[in-house]
Formats: structure tokens, sequence, C-alpha cells
């Protein structure tokens, strides 16, 4: 039983492989084993994908042995590097993935490097997708991800019955374009944090009540997503991640310093995503890097003296 694209996706017919079981992507995973889908998954830490066993999943030994069982092989790893040794490297993915299978790259990556798996899957009669998403590790768990694809487009659209499970999937353009949007969300994301933080202190030391004030403003100009999303986790101290901090410093690195030689015509002055950065980065150096990114109050709180 197999379904290398284009033949139609079918919970009884489609091998789905899945690297990458960490907060956000064993949800994700999650929702392919409900609705009933066949999916064997590698980790480097085994005793991590105790969970995803439990519902059924299958455990590979390595990469390219589950690229070798799979029609569509899913990723949402750390960073670049990451991701460039999985699919790229010898051993990685496409050295067993066989004609007509897909890889969906989920991972918060680079768009170059998502156009070069892009030409060299297609060098093996392979194709590629970047797919990386929002919404955190509540969006995960509900399965109302924003997803944002990148490379061809029949393909993202036969992929649809196995995003729409995670989320609500927009097409963004060619190789790369998905990526290039995940780093613009960030950049917004980033700036709204900012300001929730900033919000927050300042209503604090004028003597606001913190949800009180919250529910007074969230109706208004000040409202968004990301104080339904972060807001009350600020309020109440819980920083624990969603997405880590450190990978906000490496998305928001991505869209503000410098890139490859041959891209100069992609580069933009972003002033308030460079402070951003500068601000995450402090907690990274202050050891709360593996904190989630509604823990950027916390600078804040620092710098006046809290």
């Amino acid at each position: 039983m197999e379904t290398p694209y284009p033949k139609p996706i079918s919970p009884t017919q489609t091998r789905i492989g899945w690297i990458g079981i960490g907060v956000m992507g064993a949800a994700m995973a999650s929702h392919l084993l409900s609705a009933g889908y066949s999916l064997t998954i590698y980790a480097r830490t085994p005793s991590k994908a105790s969970s995803l066993l439990s519902q059924g999943a299958h455990l590979a030994d390595s990469p390219h042995q589950l690229a070798r069982q799979s029609d569509v092989v899913f990723t949402m790893v750390g960073n670049p590097q990451d991701v460039n040794q999985i699919v790229l490297q010898p051993n990685g993915i496409l050295s067993t993935l066989n004609p007509g299978a897909v890889i969906v790259d989920h991972t918060s990556s680079s768009p170059s490097l998502a156009r070069q798996i892009y030409a060299s899957a297609r060098e093996k009669g392979c194709w590629s997708v970047d797919a990386p998403v929002s919404g955190g590790d509540i969006g995960a768990r509900e399965g109302k991800l924003a997803i944002f694809a990148g490379g061809e487009r029949p393909v993202v659209e036969w992929l649809t019955p196995l995003l729409d499970l995670m989320g609500r999937v927009t097409y963004m353009g060619e190789a790369g374009c998905g990526q290039s949007c995940k780093i613009g969300n960030q950049i917004m994301v980033g700036a709204n944090l900012t300001g929730l933080s900033e919000g927050f202190v300042f209503a604090e030391k004028a003597g606001l009540e913190l949800s009180k004030y919250m529910e007074a403003i969230r109706g208004g100009g000040a409202g968004s997503m990301a104080m339904e999303l972060f807001g009350r986790r600020m309020i109440e101290r819980d920083f624990k991640p969603g997405g880590f901090v450190e990978y906000m410093v490496k998305d928001l690195g991505m869209g503000v310093d410098v890139v490859k030689e041959e891209e100069d015509e992609r580069v933009v002055v972003l002033p308030g995503a460079a402070l951003c950065k500068q601000l995450f980065s402090s907690m990274v150096a202050n050891g709360d890097g593996k904190l989630g990114t509604q823990g950027l109050i916390t600078v804040v709180e620092r710098i006046n003296g809290k």
C-alpha cells in the first residue's frame, strides 16, 4: 500500500513518516494518528516517543529507514542546521526517498535552504513543501495552526487532507515562500509580545489590576491574537514553552541578519525586529532560552528594576 504523488491520499494506504516530536511536533502528529493514518516516527531520544507509540505509531531506527517506507515525510525540528542534516546529508531523508514521495518541512527554517531542498528533491523525482506554522502549543493541540506553504501548488493541494487535520493552510508561492511568510509572522509576533510586555509592566506600575486591565483593552485596538494566546500566561507567570525563546531569536535573526551574498536584494532594514531580537537574546544570555516567548515580560521588568 502506497500513494506517491499524485495518487490520492488515503488513511488506509498513505504511509506517513514524522521526524521531530517536541512540544509542537508530537501534538501535530497525534492528529494524523487520530484520523487513522499509518505513522512511522523517528526520535533521537526514543523514550520521548512513548505517547505516540501508545496511539499506534511505529518507530524507525533512522531517518533514511523512515523515508524508505513513507509516501509523505514531515519534519518539525529545531533549526536549519537540523533540517540540513536530516534531509540533505548522507543517510538523510533524500538518500532513500522513493520517486513521487513528498517532504513537508514544518520547521521554521531559512528560505534559501527550502529552495535547496526543493531542487534536490526534484532531482530525485520527489517533491518538497516548506510549511512552517504559527499558533503555538495551543494551536498544535487543537488542530488550529496557521500553516504557510511554499512549493508547487498542486502538491500543496494534494497534501490538504493531511494539513487540514493540523490547521488552516495558505499557499504562499514557490519554494521558500512559506519560510519567508513565517519570518514575517515572527517579526509581527515579536512586536506584539514587546507591546504586551511593556503594557503590562506600565499598567502594574500605574497601580492597575492586570486581569481587569487586559479585559478592558482586549476588545479595542490593543486586542490581538498574541494577547489571547499569551496575555493570561504573562499575568499568571506561566512561562512554559509553546515556542522556545531561543527559536524566536533564530527566526528573527533570519529576518534581520546578513544573508548569503547572492541574495543581497532580499535584505531589508528592520529596526523594530532588530530590537526585539536583542530583547529575546538577553533572555538567552540570562539562561532563559528554553522559556516560552511570553517570558519576554521578564526582560522589561528587569529593565525597570523589578
